[in-house]
């Protein structure tokens, strides 16, 4: 081996023994050594000729084992770096040749194991990248090696090697997303299948024999095992992913027939020696038992129709559930339970999943695969063909006869009910030892149930009683009534059967009696104690979760006591996992439509107490926040009634806030708490400020390592106090200089900040406008940035709300001051730029038409502000637009008057008609607004005719301006108190002059004096109303307005 590569200002060129030396040195323990090399190695990175280095010193195979695994790592993370055509510094063509031409060779003559692991997927990776253009015969040389490796006179190292290479290009090529790869690989397929099935199927046939013919345990037949094994890991994701519809392919039948005898003789096998194997090789036998089952089922979860309608696959469903009823007789005990011990019941023994089981996992998994194929067939956007469509028919079909009969689905329920839902004595040991992992691992959610076979149980159970009601419900009704008594002492059984009521409540609530089942037998055995009585103790607080969700008209109080008898920590029954079960399910007691919290308020003091004392006392994160959702939960529900309670829950929060460390979820937890609770409060919340302020900074400030994880909460709940603070105090308008650096931040950060700004402009009106020119600059920034609808319209609404927040304080003066702001921080410049690039647009007509900046909402919004600076002080708003141009009004007014048939919203209409109108009171009279009377009067008929209702649709008589509202105390809620800023919301919509004016009036009062202001009626109808037409004249006149 000798390259070199001389590298110009590098002071380490990159040849052979450099290279050696320095991975030579980053494999050693000395951490100066490792440092320094692995930053040589980066500098090296994007040298031409490192990676084809990096595979030759992999190849060597003098070379220390430490040195050439890393030389391996490195090419394998380089591949996912530099291989693609379009990466930086892309490796070169002529490079990637030469790394493609030597794996192959190195891979299957690699003696050690993790090399050729690491060699295999380097191989892997490129495939993926280059694989059919670039390799095109990658597959079909993989393939050739296959068939000489899988001859009796071959290396025996080169077929395993072949094998593992395999694997994991067809790994590889299963996950890729582009659909070239994947028909590649389909069209690749059937060759490799047909070589890769004779290998397994020949090895297979050889261990077998030789177990039958009493050769015995021996190497021999052990490398059979180990290689029949690794063909079936390939085989099995061939089949998935290399098929589109297997079931049309002969050698997949074949295989398919094959795997279904292998899998009932390998079981036979091992019942039959596993006395006498080797661990080792039982352990393999063990394992390639497992494979099949997971070939079965992800058969049947990606190839629904396909399983079906496979040879027999119905009879190997039902050989599943043949094996489940046998392994059922050893799952679950139903005898009377007796305290258990650390150390007994064969601890040992259960460190490990035991292989029957998790083959009866993949089998209860099938099975239930099986029934959605039949319940819920699944839907697909993808173009189906005429056959496509008639085998998924016949598939269901198939399944409904041949599995799901009546009489099956019987025996299913009662083997599930009776069997997998009962507690085995390692469940019972693991709840003594560590109560808060198990209850933890038994709340599980999303996924979790497919790794627990209860669980399936339980999500098969369920399938099967919904889809059959009629068929199930009275034979489950029959055995429960059997069982649900107090003096029944078989308490694990009891568990199992009301486990079974619990999850059928949606299918039972109309045939149970639940009200009755609760004061008869739930109320005595929830006091009974003795040995086991936890366990019932913890499922009824679960069967009174599930049905409390569906089932109305219980007895609520009667189950308040329940769960406050379940969560005293004094009475020895209630163990950590009964309360910690209780306080979980509470909140679906509490969380109903029909929930009232007068019935619960006298037993909120002990169960909020309760609650708090047990989220002190659990140690796992996770638990703590499902307690504290309850709490959340408890707090949403009763509102304002949780005040006298607030102090007992926040006293506990502070505590947590610092236990939690870095626990950023649990923090998120506590900080939804408190935003619920001080919604709840209402004007109450103020006297927590002390104490959540400094929360909230502290989660919101720039230089806070908490900020990534908390600000959106932390925002929410800074908005909920806001909202529900009755006056300003310094700490929170202290927290205002935190909303200017989160005006650049991304869009759900930036739209929560906008709407915390409105909330303090609502709040603290004079502060605000103080600092109105900070705000108004950064608005102007983020209208720059951020031109789109939704954005600007949020934007304008809080200028608009300071215009008016200025017009309410101030007046005319106030306003004219905001306008001078408006101007200097080049805001108002801002928005006539933008509707004067919406003018000249109009302007141009044709197919070379020129297209606005802003779009036709976006334009009413810009329009809105300009509206609230005329409508408020009209002298001010004309010389703030003579100040930057001559012409301005000239050309607004013409852009103004022909968008305004484009505003749809009747207030945003009546806004504008009364500032176009205010601006009569300009004196003198602006001719460059009368010489626009026609389209004015335009605007005045439109308005008024949409917001005037007349008692006679025949008179303009009487009426009334719908938009003027006269009582703001009259819409306040009566029944429960008020937010604050709701009340402020209310009492500037009510000062809103949109609002307060008659339309007819407003246009009245100010048209008649700019008539007398032009000389008189003569004076104005020769000057200025000659020039409208008649018709527009007359439909004004309709109105009654003069």
């Amino acid at each position: 081996m000798n390259f070199a590569i001389e590298v110009p200002l590098e002071a380490n060129p990159l040849n052979s023994q450099t290279l050696i030396n320095t991975l030579t040195k980053a494999s050693s323990t000395d951490q100066q050594q490792v440092q320094t090399s692995t930053q040589q190695l980066q500098n090296w990175e994007r040298q031409p000729g490192f990676y084809s280095s990096l595979q030759s010193v992999f190849i060597e195979a003098s070379l220390p084992l430490e040195v050439r695994y890393l030389s391996a790592i490195q090419l394998k993370n380089g591949i996912d770096k530099y291989w693609r055509k379009t990466a930086s510094n892309a490796i070169s063509k002529e490079e990637k040749a030469l790394i493609r031409s030597r794996c192959l060779d190195s891979g299957i003559n690699e003696p050690d194991r993790r090399l050729a692991l690491q060699n295999a997927l380097v191989i892997a990776k490129v495939t993926r990248f280059d694989f059919p253009h670039d390799w095109s015969d990658v597959i079909s040389s993989v393939t050739n090696h296959l068939r000489l490796a899988s001859r009796s006179e071959s290396n025996p190292m080169h077929l395993s090697r072949t094998l593992l290479i395999l694997l994991y290009i067809i790994k590889e090529l299963s996950t890729a997303r582009l659909q070239r790869s994947r028909s590649s690989l389909q069209s690749a397929s059937p060759e490799v299948f047909q070589v890769l099935g004779q290998v397994y199927v020949d090895k297979v046939h050889l261990w077998m024999r030789s177990l039958q013919d009493g050769a015995g345990d021996n190497d021999l037949t052990s490398q059979a095992v180990s290689e029949s094994l690794l063909a079936l890991r390939v085989l099995r994701r061939l089949t998935i992913a290399g098929f589109e519809f297997p079931n049309r392919h002969k050698e997949v039948q074949e295989f398919w027939v094959c795997s279904r005898l292998h899998l009932a003789e390998m079981l036979s096998l091992l019942r039959q020696y596993s006395r006498t194997l080797r661990p080792e090789m039982q352990f393999q036998i063990e394992k390639t038992l497992v494979q099949l089952s997971k070939l079965h089922l992800e058969m049947v979860k990606v190839h629904p129709a396909a399983f079906a309608l496979l040879p027999d696959s119905p009879e190997l469903a039902e050989a599943y559930w043949r094996l489940l009823c046998e392994f059922g007789q050893t799952f679950g005990s139903q005898s009377a339970v007796t305290p258990l011990k650390i150390g007994t019941d064969g601890d040992s023994e259960d460190k490990d999943i035991p292989y029957m089981e998790k083959v009866s996992l993949k089998g209860l998994l099938l099975i239930r695969a099986c029934a959605k194929m039949v319940y819920s067939p699944s839907q697909t956007f993808k173009y189906q063909h005429a056959e496509d469509k008639v085998e998924k028919k016949q598939s269901i079909a198939l399944m409904q006869t041949g599995l799901l009969s009546e009489t099956l689905i019987g025996e299913m329920m009662e083997i599930l009910v009776t069997r997998f839902f009962v507690f085995r004595p390692r469940d019972l040991r693991e709840w003594e030892e560590e109560p808060d992992e198990w209850e933890r691992r038994e709340e599980g959610e999303g996924d979790v149930w497919e790794f627990s076979i209860r669980s399936c149980a339980e999500k098969l159970f369920l399938d099967l009683v919904i889809n059959n009601k009629d068929l199930l419900t009275k034979p489950l009704l029959n055995v429960f009534y059997t069982v649900a008594t107090p003096q029944n002492s078989a308490i694990l059984l009891k568990d199992s059967i009301y486990a079974a009521i619990g999850l059928a409540a949606p299918v039972l609530e109309s045939e149970l009696d639940f009200g009755k089942f609760l004061e008869t037998t739930l109320i005595p055995e929830i006091q009974i104690h003795g040995p086991g009585y936890n366990i019932l103790r913890r499922r009824i607080a679960i069967v009174l979760g599930q049905w409390l969700t569906v089932k109305e008209g219980i007895n609520r109080p009667l189950v308040y006591q329940i769960f406050q008898y379940l969560l005293d920590r004094d009475d020895a029954s209630n163990d950590l996992v009964v309360r910690v079960t209780a306080g979980r399910q509470l909140k679906n007691i509490i969380d109903p439509y029909e929930f009232t919290a007068e019935p619960f308020m006298p037993f909120a003091p002990t169960l909020l107490g309760r609650l708090m004392a047990l989220i002190e006392e659990v140690e796992l994160s996770e638990t703590k926040m499902a307690l504290l959702n309850t709490v959340n939960v408890i707090v949403s529900r009763m509102e304002h009634h949780i005040n006298p309670f607030a102090d007992q829950i926040l006293s506990l929060l502070p505590s947590l806030w610092s236990q939690a460390g870095e626990e950023y979820l649990m923090k998120q937890s506590i900080l939804s708490i408190l935003s619920v609770l001080m919604t709840s409060m209402k004007d109450q919340s103020h006297r927590f400020h002390a104490t959540i302020l400094p929360l909230i900074e502290s989660s919101i400030e720039l230089s806070s390592e908490s900020r990534t994880y908390l600000l959106e909460d932390a925002l929410d709940l800074w908005a909920a106090i806001l909202a529900q603070t009755p006056a300003p105090t310094p700490a929170l308008l202290a927290l205002v200089e935190h909303l200017f650096p989160m005006y650049d931040t991304a869009t759900d950060t930036l739209r929560k900040a906008l709407e915390i700004t409105e909330s303090y402009i609502l709040l603290a009106p004079g502060p605000m406008l103080d600092s109105s020119a900070r705000f108004l600059a950064a608005f102007a920034a983020l209208l720059a940035s951020h031109p789109k609808r939704e954005a600007s319209g949020l934007i304008t609404r809080l200028i608009e709300l300071l215009i008016q927040s200025a017009d309410g304080l101030g007046g005319p003066p106030a306003i004219q001051a905001l306008t001078t702001v408006l101007l200097s921080t080049h805001l108002l410049p801002q928005l006539l730029a933008s509707l004067h690039s919406a003018h000249s647009a109009h302007q141009t007509s044709g197919p070379h038409r020129a297209h606005p900046a802003i779009d036709s909402m976006v334009e009413t919004a810009h329009l809105s502000v300009l509206a609230r600076l005329a409508l408020g002080n009209p002298p001010a708003f004309t010389h703030a637009l003579a100040a930057l141009a001559p012409t301005t009004l000239t050309w607004l007014l013409d852009e103004w008057l022909a968008h305004f048939e484009n505003i749809a919203a009747p207030d945003t209409k009546k806004l504008h008609c009364l500032a176009l109108t205010a601006l009569l009171d300009l004196r003198p009279p602006q001719p460059v607004l009368l010489r626009r009377l026609q389209p004015l009067m335009g605007v005045w008929t439109d308005v008024v005719a949409e917001c005037v209702e007349y008692p006679d649709e025949d008179s303009v008589h009487g009426g009334r301006d719908t938009l003027v509202w006269w009582d703001p105390d009259g819409v306040k809620p009566a029944d429960r108190p008020e937010a604050p800023e709701d009340a402020r919301k209310r009492n500037m919509l009510f000062a809103d002059p949109v609002h307060r004016f008659d339309v007819r009036d407003f246009v009245r009062e100010r048209l008649q004096r700019c008539v007398e202001a032009c000389g008189g009626q003569a004076a104005f109808q020769r000057e200025w109303l000659v020039d409208v037409d008649a018709d527009v004249v007359r439909s004004f006149g309709r109105l009654g307005v003069l």
